[in-house]
């Protein structure tokens, strides 16, 4: 049973959430699974005792995965809806879900039945037992092939928890339960929704990884294959990029920078304490093009790491954006949201 009162206590649940629990499900064509999926979240949410919604995100789908969600809100006012125009990836359907969301604790689970909604109220109470802001799954007994989704995910896993910092046995697994607070700081784009932990550690955030069910897929097929590897590796470069340089993109152009012109700079004196010792002709010396090529690349890098430093002044400052994230304030009363951010919920 989930106990409310032990977590009201634990943390100060902001005013303006109207629900306990907002559950996110993004889908793409899984009308089969559909029905299935909404019955065992009711089975799993109703005698938790959790004042919960539950927040469909139709990513595109061109079968009747829509017209079921019209049918569930009908009957069931915890059942919220959102279509998208077309296919938007699963990082836009997890953000615009997140963007609705109103409970203090939001989870987020596949559509495809492979994660169990059983799971969720452990999730909940993990995080209120833990006193952690993230709570995230690990697919222990993962239902599938080892060569081509294993595999490749253990290796990915093992790079982006070195990579990051943040080691996650599991961050593939799309059932995690966030505090509100973390998701609503974050802004998703591309395919960034399976880097969520990670991108959360700049505001500081703990995270706790526990055991959770996995099954077989029993209608349809997955969405992913082997060629998503190289997307990952692609977006954890931008994950490190602006996880380690954000905030200061002129440290990382600037050293290359320097390094490039020091050592331009050494090759050029070289040659010249070669050309007065010898006289020899050094005009055709690949050496001689290397060093000028050197210095003009350490010029360029630097002149990039000051632009992208102004566009990052740009915007931080234009958009009156925070550079820090509070977990909680102290002797100050709550500044009221403008009238159009919280209809806009």
């Amino acid at each position: 049973m989930y106990d409310r009162d032990a977590l009201a206590a634990a943390h100060v649940i902001d005013h303006q959430y109207r629900d306990d629990l907002s559950v996110v499900v993004p889908m793409l064509n899984e009308q089969d699974n559909l029905p299935e999926l909404y019955r065992q979240l009711k089975d799993a949410l109703e005698p938790s005792g959790m004042r919960y919604e539950i927040i469909f995100v139709d990513d595109g789908s061109t079968d009747q995965t829509w017209r079921l969600i019209q049918s569930f809100a009908v009957g069931d006012p915890s059942v919220r809806g959102l279509r998208f125009r077309r296919n938007f990836g699963q990082s836009a359907a997890f953000a615009a879900g997140f963007n609705r969301a109103s409970g203090a604790v939001v989870v987020t689970l596949d559509a495809d039945l492979q994660n169990d909604p059983a799971d969720i109220p452990m999730l909940v109470q993990t995080l209120h037992d833990q006193n952690c802001d993230i709570v995230s799954g690990w697919r222990v007994n993962r239902q599938d092939k080892y060569l081509s989704r294993k595999l490749p995910s253990q290796m990915a896993n093992g790079l982006i928890s070195w990579v990051t910092g943040v080691a996650l046995h599991d961050y593939g697994c799309s059932l995690k339960a966030y505090r509100a607070e973390v998701v609503e700081h974050l802004r998703l784009y591309g395919d960034l929704h399976r880097f969520l932990p990670a991108l959360a550690s700049w505001m500081g955030v703990s995270v706790v990884e526990v055991p959770v069910n996995h099954r077989a897929r029993q209608h349809g097929k997955s969405k992913y294959g082997l060629w998503r590897t190289l997307w990952v590796l692609i977006d954890l470069i931008s994950v490190k990029f602006f996880l380690s340089f954000g905030t200061r993109p002129s440290r990382i152009f600037g050293i290359i920078g320097i390094l490039s012109m020091l050592l331009g700079t050494l090759l050029g004196i070289y040659l010249t304490i070669f050309k007065l010792v010898t006289g020899a002709d050094i005009g055709s010396r690949p050496m001689l093009l290397l060093a000028v090529l050197l210095v003009v690349l350490g010029v360029q890098f630097i002149s990039t790491g000051l632009l992208a430093e102004m566009m990052v002044r740009i915007y931080y400052e234009a958009q009156d954006k925070p550079t820090y994230a509070l977990r909680e304030e102290l002797g100050w009363p709550r500044q009221p949201e403008p009238v159009s951010a919280v209809v806009g919920r």
